[in-house]
C-alpha cells in the first residue's frame, strides 16, 4: 500500500519527482504551497509528491496519536530511538520511489526532501537507497540510525549531493544536532552543502532562494 500523497505537477509528463516528507504532527499539506515559491519556469516538468505519513502515538507529546515518521521517546540525543518505526519509514518512502519509476521517473531523477523529522527520513532512505538520486534536501533535520550508516549506506548515492538547511535558533532540533549529523556525514565522504538562517525549527524566504538555487543545478 502506498501512503496517501498530495501531488503537484508543474507541468505534463513530468520528467523528475520531488517527494517531499513532512515534519512531526503535520501531514503532506504542510509544504505543498511551497511549489510556486521554489519553482523556476524554466525547468523542466516535476511531480512533487507530498505523502501523509501514518498516525502513530508519540512518547514525547504524551503519548498522543498524530503523524509521524516515527516515535520519538525525548529529545535527547542519547534517547533511546524508535529503529522499528524508522526503518518502517524507509520501506514506505521505497513504496513511493517505486510508484515514481511506474510513472517513468527513474531514481536518478528523483530528489528526497523532508523538513524535520521528514528530512531525518529523507536522509536515513536516500543513503540508503539502491540507486542513485539526484538529490537529498534536509531541512531543520538530523541524521537517524546514524551508528549503523557506514555498514547499511549504498554505494550508489556516495557522491548524492545533499543540501542542508538549519535555523541558528531551533528549539526543536538543535543546532549542535545538525552539526554534528552534518560532520558525520562529512566524514564518511558525503558533499553536504551547508547552510545556517537566522530562525527557529521554520523554513525561510532565503532558505528557499538558497534551494530553488540549488535545485536548478540538480534539475538542468
Amino acid at each position: 500500500m502506498t501512503l496517501p500523497s498530495i501531488e503537484r505537477e508543474t507541468a505534463a509528463k513530468p520528467r523528475f519527482s520531488i517527494i517531499w516528507l513532512h515534519g512531526l504532527g503535520a501531514d503532506g499539506n504542510d509544504f505543498a504551497p511551497i511549489v510556486p515559491e521554489l519553482v523556476d519556469p524554466a525547468w523542466p516538468a516535476l511531480r512533487f509528491v507530498f505523502p501523509h505519513a501514518p498516525v502513530r502515538p508519540v512518547t514525547i507529546n504524551n503519548g498522543m496519536s498524530m503523524r509521524a515518521w516515527y516515535d520519538i521517546a525525548a529529545f535527547d540525543l542519547n534517547a533511546r530511538q524508535d529503529e522499528a518505526g524508522m526503518r518502517a519509514s524507509i520501506d514506505e518512502v521505497e513504496v513511493l520511489i517505486a510508484r515514481e519509476h511506474q510513472r517513468g521517473v527513474p531514481s536518478e531523477r528523483i530528489v528526497l526532501a523532508g523538513f524535520s523529522q521528514g528530512g531525518a527520513m529523507a536522509l536515513a532512505a536516500g543513503l540508503r537507497h539502491a540507486d542513485k538520486l539526484a538529490g537529498i534536501i534536509a531541512l531543520s533535520a538530523y541524521l537517524p540510525l546514524h551508528a549503523a550508516l557506514a555498514a547499511e549506506r549504498s554505494e550508489a548515492n556516495a557522491a548524492t549531493p545533499i543540501f542542508w538547511g538549519h535555523g541558528t535558533a531551533d528549539p526543536v532540533v538543535a543546532l549542535q544536532r545538525g552539526v554534528a549529523s552534518r560532520d558525520m556525514l562529512q566524514a564518511l565522504g558525503y558533499a553536504v552543502e551547508w547552510h545556517t538562517y537566522p530562525m527557529a525549527h521554520a523554513v525561510c524566504a532565503e532558505e528557499i532562494a538558497d534551494l530553488r538555487l540549488w535545485l536548478g543545478q540538480r534539475l538542468g
